[in-house]
């Protein structure tokens, strides 16, 4: 059985909206200044990600999935794919307003597993920096009009956001991350994306971005559904763990620890990120640092592990 964190490599996907924050803030070795994504915890095809240690070491995430099922607690005969995607997003410029589908839709006109509801927690923020949530047409012909008409200041609605907030974008929502924010995203592994608006932007050969208004017209939720979110808290030990969402697809926790906490896993496995400060994990007598931009997973068969040090955590799990 193993009984060691599975560390993992990111896999950075550059954007015509990308900085360099994730070597300025996270200290990744980024290919080029206009690195939109990390994909921190994959096994999606578009970017699976490499392990980093263990009798693993060199595979993918995907590969462990297929091969070591019993990793995840997946059932031998179970087909489908890893059901989870991590990133960290550095929104140097505003990103496109966009929609994507739910797992029916998906299935059914693109042939693919899942469709994508996600979320998001705010690394950092500049200030008076605000997203794009949900729209404010009543009805789907309302809806079209509006989108057809280009009066995107009147159907979009903004909202301020700052470090530490935290966004629930169910399938269906017109969204979109605005400039200067840095965001970890937890979502289902899904690559599908409706892009309704790129405020008229070109790339470097004076060519727009493709658009799919007819499809997104069909998934995007109307009227949009505004979500309540109740962040209970637990503590253990020297640790504070928040809930930050329990939802269909995911529940996604943010861990805040000072000190040291004994925790013992009932999951099928824990998806890790570490976005401050440094640690330690220990598990039957083994050591193991983590810092800033360390991700692993937990994997099934791992009964309980100790936390020490000053760190902050996105933890999460299908």
């Amino acid at each position: 059985m193993y009984k060691e964190p599975i560390f993992l490599e990111p896999v950075f996907q550059e954007r015509i909206w990308g900085g360099d924050k994730l070597k300025t803030e996270f200290g990744y070795e980024i290919p080029s200044n206009k690195i939109g994504e990390a994909w921190i915890i994959s096994a999606h095809p578009h970017g699976p990600s490499v392990i980093k240690n263990g009798p693993l070491a060199g595979k993918t995430l995907q590969d462990a999935w297929q091969e070591n099922g019993e990793l995840f607690n997946k059932e031998k005969d179970n087909e489908e794919e890893f059901p989870l995607l991590v990133k960290i997003l550095d929104a140097n410029d505003d990103l496109s307003v966009q929609v994507h589908p739910d797992d029916q839709y998906a299935r059914e006109v693109e042939g693919v597993s899942y469709g994508k509801t996600e979320c998001w927690y705010v690394l950092s923020a500049e200030p008076d920096a605000e997203l794009i949530l949900g729209h404010q047409a009543h009805t789907r012909e309302e809806l079209e009009h509006m989108m057809d008409s280009g009066k995107w200041n009147e159907l979009l609605q903004k909202v301020k956001v700052k470090k530490g907030d935290f966004v629930y974008v169910p399938s269906g929502t017109l969204h979109a991350i605005g400039k200067g924010i840095v965001i970890l995203e937890t979502q289902q592994s899904s690559d599908i994306t409706y892009r309704v608006y790129d405020y008229d932007r070109t790339d470097d050969k004076g060519n727009k971005r493709e658009l799919h208004l007819d499809k997104a017209k069909e998934v995007t939720t109307v009227p949009h559904k505004p979500v309540s979110l109740d962040f209970s808290t637990v503590i253990v030990d020297d640790l504070t763990k928040t809930q930050l969402v329990e939802a269909q697809y995911f529940t996604v926790e943010h861990w805040q620890l000072q000190g040291q906490a004994y925790l013992s896993m009932n999951k099928d496995f824990l998806q890790v990120s570490v976005i401050e400060g440094k640690a330690e994990i220990d598990i039957d007598g083994q050591s193991f640092p983590l810092q800033k931009g360390t991700n692993f997973i937990l994997p099934h068969g791992i009964k309980d592990f100790t936390l020490k040090g000053e760190a902050g955590f996105i933890v999460s799990w299908p």
